[in-house]
């Protein structure tokens, strides 16, 4: 079997002081990672719910447990997740895709007809998610043009279901694999 030249089209990083990458670009590529969908949810200082739309949620550590996410400092709620002590992840499913674009704009009030509890601290934990992350706030660091929040777990919860994907700028489902057994 003759192997097929792949189409695949190198880039070289730049140096910072040099040429950048061109950023739609750079973009498409990353698109190319494929990642669960996200809410992020917290209570602002004057009490207000606030929530945003998040792929670059991921696990750290087992023990203790700690999940990251990182907030962009162009984010309507910037000054208010970067000041909250506590946050919940709201891990979406895939019959939720519309959350998911109602929290990704720039709404005021983005819980409008949004079948919500309050967790405890108040962070607004969404009906029909897949999971639920309740943390506390470990620890941000400056990352370029977003925040890195690194999240101690103090509670969570998890149903059975389908998971919200999303991958080259669309949203997808999963399948499983047919060469692997169930």
């Amino acid at each position: 079997m003759k192997a097929k030249k792949s189409k695949a089209r190198p880039k070289k990083a730049a140096r910072a002081e040099t040429k950048r990458f061109a950023r739609r670009d750079f973009r498409h590529a990353l698109g190319q990672f494929a990642t669960g969908v996200t809410i992020v949810t917290a209570r602002a200082k004057d009490g207000r719910r606030i929530g945003l739309t998040v792929n670059s949620f991921t696990s750290v550590s087992l023990d203790p447990p700690l999940v990251l996410w990182c907030l962009s400092r162009q984010a309507t709620d910037f000054a208010a997740f970067n000041t909250a002590n506590r946050f919940a992840v709201n891990v979406l499913s895939a019959k939720q895709h519309h959350l998911s674009r109602q929290f990704a704009t720039t709404l005021t009030d983005k819980f409008t007809s949004v079948d919500c509890e309050d967790g405890p601290e108040g962070s607004p934990l969404l009906k029909g998610a897949t999971a639920h992350f309740i943390c506390r706030v470990a620890a941000r660091f400056d990352a370029g043009d977003h925040v890195i929040i690194l999240g101690e777990v103090e509670e969570y919860r998890w149903n059975e279901g389908e998971p919200l994907v999303f991958h080259s700028g669309r949203y997808h489902v999963t399948t499983r694999h047919p060469d692997l057994p169930d």
